[in-house]
This record gives structure tokens, sequence and C-alpha cells, in this order.
């Protein structure tokens, strides 16, 4: 069974600093897409930003500069540094596993970002 679990949301003021962690298990990790997306209230899901399996990495416009994405295979997770946090960044921030046909979502953490 596949599971893809989040977590390190969390509540943070403006300018701050968020580490998510999402860890996979059911899969070949190491072939795996891995990507971020999060959804605002009233909003569509977005891509936030992807790392392929050769650790090729893309970034939505809003957080280049911001946030970077990394993978440890040898630990079957994916991160998502978060810094200089604006209070558009606010969402649930969504975990993606993706291989041809093969989609899986995490459950999802809640990030909030206000004064």
């Amino acid at each position: 069974q596949v599971q893809l679990v989040e977590s390190g949301g969390g509540l943070v003021q403006p300018g701050g600093s968020l580490r998510l962690s999402c860890a996979a298990s059911g899969i070949i990790f190491s072939s795996y897409t891995m990507g971020w997306y999060r959804q605002a209230p009233g909003k569509q899901r977005e891509l936030v930003a992807t790392i392929t399996s050769g650790s090729s990495t893309n970034y939505a416009d809003s957080v280049k500069g911001r946030f970077t994405i990394s993978r440890d295979n040898a630990k079957n997770t994916v991160y998502l540094q978060m810094d200089s946090l604006k209070p558009e960044d606010t969402a649930v921030y969504y975990c993606n596993a993706l291989l041809v046909f093969y989609n899986y979502w995490g459950q999802g953490t809640q990030v909030t970002v206000t004064s």
C-alpha cells in the first residue's frame, strides 16, 4: 500500500521559515518524480515544486528563490524548505509521487503565515 505522509506544517510569521517533509512507503521512491503542491481556500491546487529521479528541480514563479525542494532516496523522503514566507503562501501543502501512470497524493499539511 502506497503512503505519503507529510509533516512540518504549522503557524509562522511573515518572513519566517518552515521545512516540510514527506515520507513515502510502498513505492520505489528513487524512480518517482516527487512534488509539492498547495491549495488555498477557494482556489485550485497549484504546483509549488518538483524534483525528478535525477534531481532536476522545477519551481513555480511565485516561490523561486524562496523555496527549495530536495530528496533523500536513502530515507524515501522529499523536503520543501520554505524561507521568507508570505501570507499568500498560506495553504494546505500536498506531497505528490508521479511515475508515468502512477500518481499518488499525501493527505496534506496546513501552512499558515500570519502576524
